[in-house]
């Protein structure tokens, strides 16, 4: 039986350039504390949380106004047993046009059920996709690093 990776759909009012340029513009959604480049392909940044989350990505499909992908290169995630759950893994972005608005679906590959982190970043994703991204959106401003 295959595994769901985690996935979060939204239908935003904001054309599919404002979408994606607000993707990549990582610091203002996920963390501010990032180090590296976010904005073209083959960029790699570094995000920490505290001491709890630090994940090294790399853009690996930048298709302007329509896909981000990032290979997740290094992790450690300190509140499980297996730090390094999330290396391998893939984030990706997916924009798509739907009655004048704008559908993202972004899937994180490798985030199924059976890994230890699951729970609490599905919780994470969720706030910072659903929550910060989509606010910076809507209202201008994200939440980042919360």
């Amino acid at each position: 039986m295959n595994e769901q990776d985690y996935t979060a759909s939204l239908t935003l009012n904001a054309t599919p350039h404002d979408v994606f340029e607000h993707i990549n513009n990582v610091t203002a959604w996920w963390t501010d504390d990032l180090e590296g480049h976010s904005h073209q392909l083959n960029d790699e940044f570094t995000v920490r949380f505290d001491d709890i989350h630090v994940s090294t990505q790399k853009v690996v499909e930048l298709i302007p106004d329509q896909k981000v992908t990032w290979l997740v290169t290094d992790s450690k995630l300190t509140f499980v047993e297996q730090q390094h759950e999330w290396t391998n893994t893939t984030i990706s972005f997916e924009l798509s046009t739907l009655d004048n608005k704008t559908h993202l679906q972004f899937t994180h590959f490798g985030l199924v059920p059976s890994v230890q982190c699951y729970t609490g970043c599905t919780k994470g994703w969720d706030y910072y996709v659903k929550g910060s991204l989509c606010s910076l959106l809507t209202e201008g401003k994200g939440t980042p690093g919360l």
